[in-house]
């Protein structure tokens, strides 16, 4: 008789290089689950080597939902995720389902479980106004113009941040008012109601460390420069993109430029993903009420779940 399990959400949550994904099939081998990807990289069409995401054959036999649901150069936000995220829970649980959702990327997890500050949602028009004015002037130019309207918001965000920067001065297009105004009232009907059970996948920072190098280097003999190189043919495309901002993919696209030589590329990617797992570790270090597992232990985060 198969495991059935109440109306609970699962967030398996872990840095970039922890083993999430292959936790998250072991525990759909156990129960009913609808595996659904929180990855703020794995949501790009084209972009699979560099963003690890899983293989075909394993995508074929544990689908993972809110991947490959955008054009790299589609904007795509917290809020957009967290009425997606909520379209898949309702559906996980209308077929009996258990909801996992799997991935590191913080603010959808947050979206989804506190909701978000009452901002004005983006249009087609302004996304393109902006996207542009980002492609013409830049991040650092843009940063100082958010500095002018809300210096509060520019201290906050840094200037190569282009995905929060043109946010930022979009909100203030849109409604007349700044993003510290408007932010703290949050959103009703964004977040979930449901009950949540949150699993940490956390190896030791020297394993990660080694996982993170290991995987690059692979990556690059599966053929990632030519993915990018294949990217770079999209002529809306640019750096500056959030897309191609995500870990190796800049770096990447700053050696096919002929900015940094292979070397220095490697190098430069292997830092910024060690970088971007020690943020993911700080944001969970401030996780409470959740399983921390150094390893992955499919059977101690049943009893979890189950109990």
């Amino acid at each position: 008789m198969p495991i059935r399990i109440d109306k609970t959400v699962v967030f398996l949550m872990g840095p970039t290089a922890s083993g999430k994904t292959d936790l998250a099939i072991e525990l759909s081998q156990k129960f009913k689950a609808r595996l659904i990807s929180v990855d703020s990289a794995l949501i790009y069409k084209g972009m699979d080597i560099g963003a690890a995401k899983p293989d075909t054959n394993t995508l074929i036999n544990y689908p993972h939902h809110l991947i490959d649901i955008c054009d790299p150069a589609e904007a795509y936000s917290a809020y957009d995720f967290a009425k997606d995220a909520k379209v898949q829970i309702e559906t996980a649980f209308n077929n009996d389902e258990t909801p996992i959702l799997v991935g590191g990327t913080s603010f959808y997890f947050n979206a989804l479980e506190y909701g978000l500050s009452n901002l004005p949602e983006s249009t087609t028009e302004s996304r393109e106004k902006f996207n542009q004015l980002l492609k013409d002037r830049g991040s650092a130019e843009l940063h100082n113009d958010l500095a002018k309207i809300d210096a509060k918001a520019a201290n906050r965000i840094h200037p190569n941040d282009s995905q929060r920067v043109t946010r930022a001065l979009e909100v203030f297009d849109l409604s007349g008012k700044t993003l510290s105004e408007l932010q703290g009232n949050k959103k009703l009907g964004i977040g979930i109601d449901y009950p949540i059970k949150k699993i940490i996948l956390m190896p030791e920072r020297s394993e990660l460390h080694q996982r993170i190098e290991r995987r690059f280097l692979s990556m690059l003999d599966n053929g990632f420069i030519a993915e990018v190189e294949r990217l770079k043919q999209n002529p809306n495309l640019h750096e500056d993109l959030p897309s191609i901002r995500c870990v190796g993919y800049r770096q990447a696209w700053q050696y096919l430029n002929g900015e940094i030589d292979k070397s220095t590329m490697i190098e430069k990617a292997i830092i910024a993903t060690r970088q971007l797992c020690k943020r993911q570790s700080t944001w969970l270090k401030s996780e409470s009420n959740a399983l921390l597992l150094k390893t992955n232990d499919v059977e101690v985060a049943m009893k979890f779940i189950q109990g």
